[in-house]
């Protein structure tokens, strides 16, 4: 299949059995004793495997804000089992089954759906279905997806400059993109998104809207709003696709502008509530109480799986047209993958990016949500399968999930053609 292409050797870590956040104790007693003690500001929340617990625990470390659910609608188990399936890692290295793939992966909860019903369901460690844990750039894809459906009601015109809908940002490098270029991250702005860099532009981001710790003395902007329009113009816009947090931000303070809600209110409005989410979501905020549209989104698995139900079945619950399937059709058409190439994830040749979802053009379909650490929703309609998956992998970038995932991901969807088709 065309994910299969060499990939660099990755450090070693311990085993994810080796590191479960339970059997090391983190965060147990009254009080915890200090060296099981998890904290933000100390930066111990981001160290592996403290992350392990700290992933599944974002309320206890920054300030939050909820996405309300309404009416929750069940989700029904099927009456098959997980079809057994073998695959090969990127590169030929390793590989095996789908305990494999979890365990090489540091999966925290992982669900399988298939035409809509439940096939799997695993939790890990410190997870349960009624945890919220953090879904990173995941966020974004929700973000992106209701961008999407204002552009089909008419509600955002994706040819607008950004400064004409948000003018605090008309001077900054985003002033003369237009929205398309926002949602599809092809703006040239002078930022950098390179995790193992502790130089690189989006932990200055980080740091301004207070998800990630800042040093004793800080003097840089107080909060999301003050650090966007900072943001200086590099390169054309269009030309190509960069990935970058700054984007969803900037895309988040667009929406609230032309719809005159909080993040928040509109995810719970526009998917959660009528989506028929279980749990409440929520979102981590900045100083003002901005969400971190970027990253800071926290759900439970089942309502994880819920949403990429929703998308695979074209915007529908049931028989109600949830979002405009305009919307759903256009994001899994997908953009140019030519634009793509030029810097995509070396483990996606072939994809694009379209309203900040991660489209394949594989012979399935298949798009995906992801985020660092290895959060993911994958959608095969081909196979009308969804997986959503939780993880608290010790590398950042998808390079250390990739190899694994995205074979293990493919071979299911065949195995569920071949076995219940």
């Amino acid at each position: 299949m065309s994910h299969i292409t060499a990939v660099t050797a990755l450090p070693t870590f311990p085993a994810a059995k080796d590191c479960d956040p339970v059997q090391l104790g983190w965060m147990q007693g009254s009080p915890p004793p200090v060296d099981k003690r998890i904290q933000f500001q100390d930066t111990t929340s981001y160290r592996f495997p403290q992350v392990r617990w700290s992933f599944a625990h974002q309320r206890q470390l920054v300030p939050t804000v909820v996405v309300a659910q309404g009416h929750a609608l069940p989700l029904s188990t099927s009456a098959h089992g997980l079809p057994d399936i073998q695959y090969t890692a990127m590169g030929g290295q390793g590989g095996g089954n789908w305990t494999n793939m979890m365990e090489a992966t540091y999966t925290d909860a992982l669900l399988v759906m298939h035409k809509g019903h439940v096939l799997f369901e695993h939790y890990n460690g410190v997870m349960t279905p009624a945890t919220q844990h953090i879904a990173m750039s995941v966020s974004k894809s929700f973000m992106g997806m209701m961008a999407a459906c204002l552009v089909a009601q008419g509600q955002l015109d994706e040819t607008q400059r950004v400064g004409h809908y948000v003018p605090e940002l008309a001077a900054s490098g985003f002033g003369d993109a237009t929205v398309r270029q926002v949602m599809d991250m092809t703006t040239g702005i002078d930022y950098t998104e390179n995790y193992a860099d502790p130089q690189a532009e989006v932990w200055n981001h980080m740091r301004a809207g207070g998800v990630m710790p800042r040093p004793a003395v800080y003097t840089g902007p107080a909060h999301f709003y003050d650090y966007l329009p900072m943001v200086r113009k590099l390169g054309e816009h269009g030309e190509k696709f960069t990935y970058r947090t700054a984007n969803t931000d900037v895309l988040g303070w667009i929406l609230a502008r032309v719809t005159g809600q909080r993040t928040e209110d509109m995810l719970s409005q526009k998917i959660w509530q009528p989506m028929g989410a279980e749990k409440d979501a929520y979102y981590s905020v900045d100083s003002i109480g901005t969400a971190f549209t970027g990253g800071g989104l926290n759900t439970t698995l089942r309502d994880l799986a819920r949403f990429g139900e929703l998308l695979r079945n074209h915007g529908r619950v049931g028989s109600t047209q949830v979002l405009p399937e305009a919307a759903v059709r256009d994001t899994f058409a997908g953009a140019d993958p030519a634009r793509f190439a030029q810097n995509g994830p070396p483990t996606l040749p072939g994809w694009s990016y379209r309203n900040m979802w991660w489209v394949s053009h594989n012979p399935h379909g298949a798009i995906m949500a992801r985020g660092v650490h290895g959060q993911n929703i994958y959608i095969d309609p081909k196979a009308d399968m969804v997986i959503a998956r939780y993880a608290s992998h010790p590398i950042a970038a998808n390079i250390g999930n990739d190899p694994h995932t995205l074979p293990a991901y493919h071979a299911m969807g065949l195995a569920l053609l071949g076995s219940y088709s």
